[in-house]
């Protein structure tokens, strides 16, 4: 389901002095199985902008249309729209409120109105997605679990609505490495297995190098820039000027190149690292 955005302004706050523009003509059109990353120092207009896509936040001005629906006209039912566009707020384990998983993740396909056994299916369909066994999991309290867990439990009740369209607004922040790895997986096997529309928001340059194949860069409500994750973060001193970076092991790569060593300074994870400095050492014993 492909997702457009025309002319989208979005002013906080409006005639009074502390007035804000939070967006700022956005202009952007998302794929339908497109996996994007969206990235931007604090008060970039990230969250402001994946809010308005399920309405949850209402135009100030400008136009949204998620498939054929403009979203951002008087009349549409935003219940329908919230069916098609999942969000996954920062920190979703705090709005689990449910005594059990099942309970908890069952909420939101029970308010569509669903037969029992469709419910029962989608819960136990959503928890295999994210990886939670659903006999030993389902009757459990969701506050007895890590907060892995918990922030499964919370990825697959969006999930049991089935939307066409998944946003992710750091969806590993506060975890710890162990728990970040498996999250991350996660989504990347439900992309895989799917290939639904991801929008994930990160702060974490190395997430997003391992998993989108686009980025979009905010800054000051506006976009910045987009394109190839690759191409981006090839634009160091432009990132740098507006606060951001590039992932860790590209800035090693890139100090190894200026070292006068014949290595790619273009890449983004470690696994690639390692077949680059691989491939640079075995040149070298043959020389």
């Amino acid at each position: 389901m492909k997702i457009k955005i025309e002319g989208l302004n979005h002013i906080y706050n409006p005639g009074n002095p502390f007035e804000i523009k939070a967006l700022d003509d956005v202009n952007l059109e998302i794929d339908k199985g497109e996996f994007v990353g969206l990235i931007g120092h604090t008060g970039s207009g990230k969250s402001t902008l994946i809010q308005h896509l399920n309405g949850l936040l209402k135009a100030t001005s400008g136009k949204i249309f998620i498939g054929d629906t403009e979203i951002t006209k008087k009349d549409v039912k935003l219940k329908s729209v919230r069916q098609k566009v999942g969000l996954v707020f920062q920190y979703p384990e705090h709005q689990l409120f449910e005594e059990t998983v099942y309970k908890d993740i069952a909420f939101g396909p029970k308010n569509l109105g669903l037969s029992e056994e469709e419910v029962d299916k989608r819960i136990k369909e959503s928890m295999e997605l994210v990886g939670l066994n659903f006999t030993e999991v389902k009757d459990r309290s969701p506050f007895e679990l890590s907060g892995g867990q918990r922030r499964r439990v919370a990825i697959a009740g969006v999930l049991a609505m089935k939307p066409d369209i998944l946003i992710l607004d750091e969806p590993t922040a506060g975890l710890d490495p162990k728990g970040r790895d498996e999250i991350l997986g996660q989504i990347k096997h439900l992309y895989d297995k799917y290939n639904i529309t991801i929008i994930l928001v990160s702060h974490s340059m190395e997430d997003i190098a391992k998993l989108v194949n686009r980025l979009i860069v905010m800054h000051k409500g506006k976009v910045n820039m987009e394109g190839n994750p690759r191409d981006i973060f090839k634009r160091v001193d432009e990132l740098e000027r507006i606060g951001l970076g590039i992932p860790q092991i590209t800035y090693l790569m890139r100090e190894l190149r200026n070292r006068g060593k014949d290595v790619k300074d273009d890449v983004l994870t470690v696994d690639e690292a390692k077949i680059e400095l691989l491939k640079y050492l075995r040149s070298n014993d043959n020389a």
